[in-house]
């Protein structure tokens, strides 16, 4: 065998694990649970959080979907918008600490939301939105520990928490970073000054677009880099042919 038809050889090989390798970890990523937008100054009101909830499986429905919400660090005012085809089940729970507010105390907050009576199919997602009235303001982050059910009695459980600096676990929960609040934000915390629940929707669906686009970008940009990865490896292994 030539040296160019083994430096061919090596290289195309090199690149076609790097591509199914990026192809690979992309769809992973996609396939899990996850709650949109990704962040919130801490102390946020009047916003909306999106849980997007794609199907994983060949074969079956997903026909529930718990998403369970932390009561140390509790979510006020919760509100859940209606959602074709499926029907929501909102679960209180007394909290261990009452929280004080303008309006008087809190002793109740919603500590899980259940959606059933829907199907989202295979190659699908759903997004299923909740409205907040406020977000804690001493944590730094939220987990939404999800399960996801499907029609033949598979029970996904998104409840594996991400170690920091460490490699994302096979089922991570949906995690809402609580960030302080910027300069230019108004005393509300919230995105911006003139933040509103519809304000929250319209930058979630915003943010839906250019994730699929950046993911289609970076993928697109990967392949592009390959390909000039093999023309090297070709004009390498054809220079040294012709000086040998």
């Amino acid at each position: 065998m030539s040296p160019m038809s083994t430096t061919l050889r090596r290289t195309g090989l090199v690149a076609a694990l790097t591509t199914a390798g990026v192809l690979t970890a992309a769809g992973a990523a996609f396939a899990h649970v996850t709650v949109h937008p990704e962040s919130y100054a801490k102390g946020a009101t009047d916003g909306l959080l999106t849980f997007r909830v794609p199907n994983e499986e060949d074969t079956a429905s997903t026909t529930k979907v718990q998403v369970f919400l932390p009561t140390d660090h509790p979510v006020l005012g919760v509100l859940v918008t209606p959602q074709a085809g499926w029907t929501a089940k909102v679960t209180t729970s007394k909290l261990k600490t009452p929280i004080k507010t303008d309006d008087g105390t809190i002793t109740d907050a919603v500590s899980e939301i259940t959606w059933t009576g829907g199907r989202i199919r295979h190659g699908e997602y759903q997004d299923f939105d909740v409205a907040f009235g406020q977000l804690p303001d001493d944590t730094g982050q939220l987990s939404f520990k999800t399960l996801q059910t499907y029609s033949d009695g598979n029970v996904v459980r998104w409840i594996e928490e991400t170690p920091k600096g460490g490699a994302e676990p096979e089922n991570p929960a949906p995690v809402l970073t609580l960030t302080a609040k910027g300069a230019g934000e108004d005393s509300s915390g919230g995105p911006s000054a003139t933040a509103s629940a519809s304000d929250a929707k319209s930058s979630t669906a915003s943010d839906k677009s250019s994730d699929s686009t950046a993911r289609g970008l970076g993928i697109a940009g990967l392949v592009v880099g390959v390909l000039g990865l093999i023309a090297a490896g070709f004009a390498l292994a054809r220079g040294r042919s012709a000086r040998s």
